[in-house]
């Protein structure tokens, strides 16, 4: 299957590698910086290899391979263009966390693929963890029975040093802030795990540590589910002097598990009332991870590459990017307005909170 991946930054070497253990055909690579294209490919062994093409304009790139499978890992902001300019052409498309910065750019990226008959998964690797998905399926067992709550803690650091990496970082425009940035995954589970179905939101956020951005750097909410549960997120970069620790939470009438480590991969806390032998293999299990990205890159473009071959729905899809977007995106409102937000969230984008902060 030809592969091209849009944008060789940060977060581009998992998806060159997922690629690459996928057996996917590197066809191109695309940023606007060369330098950036010429240092990922070194990365990997592939600076050499004549039939991986450079390009700076992805829409030439498009124009002049046949690539069946495209990545998109550039600044946040540019998500929902290159997308939906690669649906257009045809393109089965991974989008990078957020999928989009607005819920009308979301439901267009929905409404478009469904009309060209393309898979887009948003990238929301950590569903793919070993430790989440033990979570989920005891969950889908039944065996936590009535949810009553739980809760998504990401206590990260950022330095100014990150920020100054790339000057989209912490606008609204073209990143958003730690909501939007680091903590979208640890968000995204937690609104998977609770049922999805949202009534409302209220949130708090601030800026305390990193006056040089637009946008927060902490922010809080309270999360009120349509199936009667309840959930906190916290999502902060303020954590002094290193990232502490990725904790999502789910609290039962007859079990509790905690999912610690950096990125929600391992299990700190796992009980239920009728323990089995298969529990006790569980408790400590930790997921070794080069970096706080994980190791889901890989899991998620195998699950796409058989969603096109099987025409399925990959395991998380558009409408999974859209959701965790939208309690974001109900965050942000609810900071702006004072007020408890209702879901689902008529248009809001990331922009609507300039100056707010």
């Amino acid at each position: 299957m030809n592969y091209a991946l849009i944008g060789c930054g940060r977060i581009s070497t998992n998806h060159i590698t997922a690629a690459k253990k996928n057996h996917l055909t590197i066809t191109a690579v695309c940023d606007v910086k060369e330098d950036h294209m010429e240092r990922l490919l070194e990365k990997h062994g592939l600076q050499d290899d004549a039939t991986i093409k450079r390009y700076t304009d992805y829409k030439k790139m498009i124009e002049e391979n046949e690539i069946e499978l495209i990545s998109i890992a550039t600044e946040s902001g540019l998500h929902a263009e290159i997308a939906l300019y690669c649906i257009e052409h045809g393109i089965h498309v991974i989008i990078e966390k957020p999928m989009a910065m607005s819920m009308a750019d979301a439901n267009a990226i929905i409404q478009k693929a469904e009309e060209k008959k393309v898979k887009v998964s948003a990238c929301h690797q950590n569903r793919f963890n070993i430790a989440v998905q033990e979570m989920r399926k005891a969950l889908e067992a039944g065996r936590f029975g009535k949810l009553s709550h739980g809760s998504i803690h990401v206590r990260w650091n950022r330095t100014e040093g990150y920020y100054k990496q790339a000057s989209w970082r912490g606008t609204w425009t073209q990143d958003g802030g730690a909501l939007m940035n680091q903590c979208i995954h640890g968000i995204d589970l937690l609104r998977w795990m609770l049922g999805d179905e949202v009534e409302e939101v209220y949130g708090q956020t601030r800026q305390q540590f990193h006056p040089y951005l637009e946008t927060e750097d902490i922010g809080m909410a309270v999360v009120k589910f349509k199936n009667g549960a309840i959930a906190t997120i916290e999502g902060t970069t303020n954590v002094y002097p290193k990232n502490l620790e990725e904790t999502l939470y789910l609290f039962g009438e007859k079990g509790t598990v905690k999912l610690g480590g950096t990125s929600a991969n391992n299990i700190d806390v796992w009980v239920f009332a009728e323990e089995t032998d298969a529990d006790k293999r569980k408790k400590g299990l930790e997921e070794a991870t080069s970096n706080v990205y994980g190791n889901g890159h890989t899991s998620l473009f195998a699950d796409v590459i058989d969603a096109i071959r099987n025409d399925r729905p990959p395991y998380v899809d558009a409408i999974a990017g859209r959701n965790a977007l939208e309690l974001v995106l109900a965050i942000y409102k609810s900071q702006k307005n004072g007020m408890p937000v209702q879901l689902p969230l008529d248009d809001f984008s990331s922009t609507d909170m300039k100056g707010v902060l």
